[in-house]
């Protein structure tokens, strides 16, 4: 998209009278680290770096961009693994980052909220709920990085979906600046408001292409106090499934993750991760990590231990191990959390982040490790991920032997296997990461024609001048 004809010392003056010399960053070497992505994936230009203080500012620059018809890319924690926060190479698009959008505005422990401005790192909303003995439970590996408005505009997963659901369920109130620098404030802290359309989540999700989200009210719960953790060996998925329904009739809402991972992905992590053991001597071709979680200690761990009886007996679980403390929780976590930093050192991956209905995933994964293999022989699978919400992380780890002039033609054709098979089991391409710049196109493919032409008139309504956020989502 061609930005509006202006002279850009000007409208850097313009910027560094709304944001002053903190606010605004124009060096190259300077705002490079923002033009990149984690991954070092994506990479593009940017025109600058803007980082207003409050929500003010962003109104002001916002209004000037819509003015001047510049198009901006709304920036958090830059931790994203779809692209949708990196700028194009045009050296026309402003990032607007959030960094500076660092306050906790309120903190209620009786009505179990919290607001904090978009750019809270997630742990800092983690820890400002611990110090009034509440709980927020979005858990990501990036939680020391990542902020609560990027979780938001990608409407993040995590560990602990089953039992809180993602960001959306979440949050109950948002406050957005518009692209024409109209402020919303949705800052409602209430569990019951029938008072319109649910404007709140046309944002959560959005990936930055209707607006900036500046803060959220966020739901917090009463603190665990006590938790028990076991790594089990099953020798299908039909059996996990079971594990899984035996775990929510007898546990509810005391189970919080049921994290599965295949025998091929444990060896990952053996192979390339330090100081981890294998929870479980023999191999199996499939593995789940259970946790349940209560306010109460009594009880849980003879809980667990109970209700996995159960499940030997049934002939569901062939083998089973139990974390009694703190340090067999931390070590099964580690393994579990070591498979994406496993991947990385391994090579490079295919990574499909999908979801689908529960009850059709052990003919999904059938399905599709014989097609990918079809296309690939070599390929070696690693299926990891939130079972109990449907959320698999099917990667295909590429064989180093394809000629990088095959590679692109080649990652296009296996995701196009992967993700014809998930259409046809009515599941998502996209679960927990975001559309970004890497499923656009794909979003496209698979959307049906009334659902794509919604979303395009919400843009154009929201965003006539398509200014927020170009080349994302659609």
């Amino acid at each position: 998209m061609e930005a509006f004809p202006h002279h850009h010392s000007q409208f850097l003056q313009r910027l560094h009278a709304i944001v002053g010399d903190a606010g605004l960053v124009a060096d190259a070497d300077q705002k490079a680290a923002h033009d990149v992505d984690w991954l070092k994936k994506w990479r593009g230009r940017s025109s600058a770096v803007v980082r207003p203080a409050n929500t003010g500012e962003v109104s002001r620059v916002m209004r000037l961009c819509h003015d001047t018809r510049t198009p901006l890319v709304t920036q958090g924690g830059n931790t994203g693994m779809s692209g949708g926060a990196t700028p194009d190479d045009s050296g026309a698009q402003l990032i607007l980052s959030t960094s500076r959008l660092r306050a906790i505005r309120d903190v209620d422990p009786l009505n179990n909220t919290l607001t904090a401005e978009a750019g809270v790192l997630l742990a800092h909303v983690q820890e400002a709920a611990r110090q009034v003995n509440r709980y927020f439970p979005l858990s990501l590996g990036s939680e020391g990085s990542c902020t609560i408005g990027g979780n938001l505009a990608t409407n993040a997963g995590g560990i602990a979906v089953l039992r809180y659901g993602n960001t959306r369920d979440l949050a109950l109130g948002l406050e957005v600046v518009l692209p024409d620098g109209r402020i919303w404030n949705g800052l409602r802290a209430l569990r019951k408001d029938n008072t319109g359309y649910a404007l709140r989540d046309l944002f959560i999700g959005s990936e930055g292409t209707l607006g900036v989200i500046t803060a959220a009210v966020l739901k917090l719960y009463p603190r665990p106090a006590a938790r028990a953790a076991a790594w089990i060996g099953c020798a299908g998925m039909e059996a996990l499934l079971q594990v899984l329904a035996l775990m929510r009739e007898t546990c509810s809402d005391r189970l919080v993750a049921f994290e599965m991972m295949t025998e091929q992905s444990v060896q990952l992590v053996m192979g390339h991760v330090a100081d981890v053991r294998r929870p479980l001597e023999s191999p199996h071709r499939f593995h789940a990590l259970i946790e349940l979680a209560d306010t109460r200690e009594a009880g849980l761990a003879q809980m667990l231990e109970g209700t996995l009886e159960s499940a030997i007996a049934s002939g569901w679980v062939e083998d089973a191990a139990i974390g009694v403390n703190l340090a067999q929780r931390q070590a099964f976590w580690k393994v579990r959390e070591g498979i994406s930093q496993a991947q990385v050192r391994a090579g490079k991956a295919i990574k499909h982040d999908i979801a689908l209905p529960i009850s059709r995933l052990p003919g999904f994964v059938d399905a599709a490790c014989a097609a990918v293999r079809g296309e690939l022989k070599d390929a070696k699978i690693i299926n990891f991920g939130h079972l109990g919400d449907g959320n698999l992380h099917f990667n295909v780890l590429m064989p180093l032997a394809i000629p990088p002039a095959e590679m692109a033609s080649t990652v296009q054709r296996l995701n196009r296997v992967v993700h014809d098979l998930v259409n046809e089991a009515g599941g998502s391409i996209s679960a927990e990461h975001g559309v970004g710049q890497l499923r656009r196109d794909e979003l496209r493919h698979y959307k049906s024609a009334v659902e794509f032409d919604l979303m395009m008139l919400l843009k154009q309504s929201m965003d006539p001048n398509q200014i927020m956020n170009p080349g994302k989502l659609l």
